[in-house]
């Protein structure tokens, strides 16, 4: 079985290895969206797999790092496409998730990328 957790933040970026002239070279920012999936057994006593305030908690220094920041200036996410993010928030992550199976990044409500570790 598996459960998400959708966690959201603001950050500023651009993309500098586009081509001359393309928009994403400028400085911009978004609404991040991410889902943080996570499979397991439910519980016996508990019921569930995890607590969300779990998946919350472990996400909390990255969101740290990252809600309200431009995001080149982070180690590893000196070109912040949706796919190195969700490779470095994946990075973050799975030390203390070890059933993270799935992170879902979105930059806007109609484009992101999905991420299930290498």
């Amino acid at each position: 079985m598996e459960i998400f957790k959708e966690v959201r933040f603001e950050a500023a970026h651009r993309l500098p290895n586009v081509p001359e002239g393309h928009k994403c070279a400028r400085l911009h920012g978004h609404s991040f969206i991410v889902e943080i999936h996570v499979s397991g057994s439910i519980g016996k006593d508990s019921g569930w797999i995890m607590d969300f305030a779990d998946i919350d908690s472990a996400f909390r220094p990255l969101y740290e790092q990252l809600d309200h920041n431009y995001l080149n200036e982070i180690p590893g996410l000196e070109n912040p496409t949706s796919e190195i993010l969700a490779k470095w928030i994946w990075a973050g992550l799975h030390p203390s998730l070890p059933g993270l199976r799935k992170l879902v990044v979105r930059e806007t409500c109609t484009s992101g990328c999905i991420y299930r570790g290498d």
